[in-house]
């Protein structure tokens, strides 16, 4: 068998194979340049393992016999033919057998830019061995370095065996391209193509595209929101470097208010958003945040987020407003002059979501100070809906992300009064409560409408029934001289009915109903005066 290495052009030609008294062959050897067959790849498989790898050939070849080669180091040996005794060499295959995988396995996470450096232990018996570094991408494996490389250096990789128990390895001005499975080998010393991998690094690199500096007020909230349109549907986080960012907070669950720790996430897949509301910022909230979203597997970029907390009480402030059902509530705010205001309304999450702008019939602002702005909200036709806890703050939106600081605090209560009923409606955050119910809808809020009139008919029933009663008592008074008694002052004929609620939340059916003549028992009464006909 005759074989050819890097065969080239140059070996195009006439050829004549003899055998020294047997028989002789002459060939013409044409060499064609078939740039859809060439190509070299690595495989390794494990001892015992399958290894499968594939070879690609030309359209001209198809009802051509095909063949496996095995190449040792000094020969070449068929490992599958059909029948033929000249072929084209179109793919080679490199097939290292491993020992052992996958050792220990470890995560290196670096900047880049940086410098990314790992080591590998190996045994007493390596250590004469050759190291070796491999890299998997795409279910290819890649050599990349070894201490065969002449100064131990191949470009930005650097190698270095201590020839003890440990050799090193150093990737400098690391790119996103780097990122990537690495596997620390050691040749056994049996085969030219079996090694050992005694170790696994998982490379991450992290790009920072921008700094962003946030400042907000103890005791308020704030709101930031980390702008990734162009990975709307990537994992996204937030975490403090003060502790490595070891501890990444992601909302674990895409577009849904997830809470984790002392902050609330929301992972926005329609715009490319990450969303995180602190409720009540506190100083130790203050520091270095990276807020990132995961690009690849083992890349990720992020915005280094800069966060200042204030102690001042000039704009930090919690108000109360109270206004009758269906008028109109003006919320009046402070925010610095170069900031936008925002204004929102906490659902039963304590989350500030932003109300929507048809409900804000009006929103003004005028400067008092050189530095402050005072704003006016103005939302009409106040329904019960509208009772609850609001926010106002200044917004400020910067190149990679938005932040509102959140400052003042305005609980609206809601007031619905008529002739005969005042009820006072509040809302916490988590439900609104009344001297009936602890939760109201448009629709109770009819039920209990209803059943006020209702009590209310049966008062005026009973006043009336009394009356006609005290009526006949007072003709029966009038036939009989002896016992008629008039009135000295007009006050002497006034009846007084009252309307009795209990104040705390019992059922509708223990609320009672009382008459008296002599006194009022609740805030509302209804005053009848008559006067006897002499």
């Amino acid at each position: 068998m005759i074989y050819i290495r890097d065969l080239s052009q140059q070996d195009a030609g006439a050829y004549h194979i003899k055998l020294h008294r047997q028989w002789s062959i002459d060939m013409t050897l044409n060499v064609n340049d078939d740039s859809c067959c060439k190509g070299s790849k690595r495989v390794m498989v494990n001892i015992a393992g399958t290894g499968n790898f594939s070879c690609e050939y030309s359209q001209n070849d198809i009802k051509n016999p095909k063949v496996i080669l095995k190449e040792e180091k000094d020969s070449i040996e068929t490992i599958y033919s059909r029948y033929s005794y000249s072929y084209s060499i179109i793919n080679t295959v490199h097939l290292h057998i491993m020992d052992s995988c996958c050792g220990a396995s470890e995560t290196a996470r670096v900047n880049s830019g940086e410098t990314s450096a790992f080591s590998c232990e190996y045994s007493e018996d390596q250590r004469y061995f050759t190291k070796i570094i491999f890299r998997t991408r795409n279910n290819i494996i890649d050599e990349v370095i070894s201490t065969n490389e002449k100064w131990y250096q191949k470009e930005r990789l650097r190698i270095y065996d201590n020839r003890w128990n440990l050799f090193s390895v150093r990737i400098t001005a690391v790119t996103p391209d780097d990122g990537g499975v690495y596997l620390c080998g050691v040749w056994n010393g049996r085969h030219l193509y079996s090694y050992s991998i005694i170790n696994t690094v998982h490379l991450h690199i992290i790009t920072k595209v921008g700094v962003s500096r946030v400042s907000g007020y103890s005791g308020g909230g704030l709101m930031i929101k980390c702008e990734h349109p162009q990975y709307k549907t990537n994992p996204k986080y937030i975490c403090k470097e003060s502790d490595g960012c070891s501890k990444r907070k992601n909302p674990g669950v895409q577009d849904e208010w997830m809470k984790n720790g002392d902050a609330s996430l929301y992972d926005d897949t329609r715009a490319g958003v990450l969303m995180v509301f602190f409720r009540e910022l506190k100083a130790a909230d203050a520091g270095t945040y990276r807020c990132g979203v995961n690009v690849s597997l083992y890349t990720e970029i992020f915005t280094e987020l800069q966060l200042n907390v204030k102690h001042d009480a000039t704009y930090l402030k919690s108000v109360t407003e109270s206004v009758n059902l269906g008028e109109e509530v003006n919320i009046t705010c402070q925010i610095p002059e170069k900031h936008e205001v925002h204004f929102c309304k906490e659902d039963d999450d304590h989350i500030c979501q932003s109300i929507s702008s048809s409900k804000v019939t009006q929103m003004y602002g005028s400067s008092e100070r050189n530095e402050d702005r005072v704003f006016t909200v103005s939302i009409s036709n106040v329904s019960v809906r509208d009772a609850g806890v609001y926010w106002c703050g200044a917004e400020t939106r910067d190149t990679y992300l938005t932040f509102i600081s959140l400052t003042t605090k305005i609980q609206l209560n809601l007031i619905i009064c008529s002739q005969w009923l005042y009820v006072f409606l509040r809302h916490e955050g988590e439900s609104i409560s009344s001297p009936f119910m602890t939760d109201i809808t448009d629709f109770s809020m009819i039920i209990i409408i209803s059943v006020c009139v209702i009590l209310l008919l049966i008062g005026g029933f009973t006043l009336t029934v009394w009356k006609l009663i005290h009526e006949r008592r007072g003709d029966t008074l009038t036939h009989s001289p002896d016992h008629l008694q008039l009135p000295t002052t007009p006050s002497d004929g006034l009846l007084y009915a009252a309307v009795s609620f209990q104040k705390h939340e019992e059922p509708l059916s223990d609320a009672t109903v009382r008459f008296s003549k002599d006194e009022i028992h609740m805030d509302y009464a209804t005053v009848s005066h008559r006067m006897r006909r002499n």
